[in-house]
């Protein structure tokens, strides 16, 4: 085994910031937990903290999720012990050990791997919020999901598609069209032109309940455009820039539309809320309804390239890095 290293970036830029460093592991205090990572999961955040579309005090460690094994506990730890294998979501993720509050981790199910739980837990909780937290989805809703093969819309719509819900889709390639299609997606639009026109088409004219969109710029008006009356616009990402300004006009001419810009951390901000949302997705995993649809796999010191892959659109599901 290599000698213990961490991921950080000292300045904001492109993905050559994303230096390796040596690591001494911290020992873990009262109330923390030492775990020796075996998989990190990669989101499209860590590379707004890398250019600096959201603040970071440097030097900082990105990552906010993986699994690995328990090596140490602090005093009144009882939730995990030495040996457990866990998933959690926390900062600091890039390295190849992590000292975390101990509330924050979760002894995995049989039948869950470390590598499946570092590519959901943090796309698996957002997914469980967008669907059961904010505006929980009922059957019969009509969802327009963005970008459905990424990480967390690979989730996202087969979930919703167990709840009952008509999930139109929209992508930018007939590949991934059929790889949403396959997951549960009634509806595929595929590239970002008229698609409020061809929502519309869709649903006789009505629109659709909720947009579900981690585009971000190019993609707002057209998930506002979208919703039938009443209709919720979610904006939980922003792939391609943040979105605009929007006048609160723009929302009563739309039909009395309701948009908000979630922030998981506002949701898993207790213990107990952090423990309904990982029982509702391990329990998802485990019946199959989900799956960790790993597309593709990077050492962790090659995160730079995984960096690159993501912004470019090259990846489909989630990616792991592997420390």
């Amino acid at each position: 085994m290599s000698e213990p290293y961490a991921i950080r970036i000292h300045e904001t830029g492109g993905p050559d910031v994303l230096k390796k460093e040596a690591l001494e592991p911290k020992q873990p205090g009262p109330g923390q937990a030492l775990v020796r990572q075996t998989a990190v999961g990669l989101n499209f955040i860590d590379t707004y903290y890398r250019t600096g579309l959201y603040p970071a005090k440097f030097p900082f460690t990105p990552g906010g999720e993986g699994a690995g094994l328990v090596e140490a506990v602090g005093e009144g730890v009882t939730n995990v012990k030495v040996g457990d294998r866990v998933g959690y979501v926390a900062s600091g993720a890039y390295a190849t050990h992590l000292t975390a509050p101990a509330g924050s981790l979760f002894k995995l199910p049989d039948g869950i791997s470390d590598e499946d739980a570092a590519a959901v837990m943090l796309k698996g909780l957002t997914a469980w919020m967008l669907l059961f937290e904010i505006r929980p989805v009922q059957k019969g809703d009509t969802l327009l999901v963005w970008a459905p093969v990424g990480g967390v819309g690979s989730l996202l719509v087969p979930w919703a598609a167990s709840l009952g819900a008509r999930v139109i889709a929209v992508t930018s390639s007939e590949k991934k069209a059929e790889l949403a299609r396959a997951s549960g997606a009634s509806d595929v639009i595929v590239g970002y032109d008229n698609v409020a026109e061809q929502v519309k088409a869709l649903t006789d004219g009505e629109g659709v309940d909720m947009a579900l969109d981690s585009v971000g710029k190019i993609s707002a008006d057209a998930s506002l455009s979208s919703l039938k009356k009443r209709g919720w616009f979610v904006s939980y990402g922003n792939a391609s820039g943040p979105v605009n300004p929007i006048a609160p006009a723009r929302l009563s001419a739309g039909g009395s539309l309701v948009m908000t810009r979630p922030g998981l951390f506002h949701f898993i901000d207790t213990p107990d809320a952090l423990a309904r949302g990982a029982k509702l997705l391990f329990a998802a995993l485990q019946s199959g309804t989900i799956k960790a649809e790993i597309g593709q796999r990077f050492p962790l010191v090659d995160v730079a390239d995984a960096h690159r892959a993501l912004e470019s659109g090259k990846t489909t599901g989630a990616t792991v890095l592997i420390p």
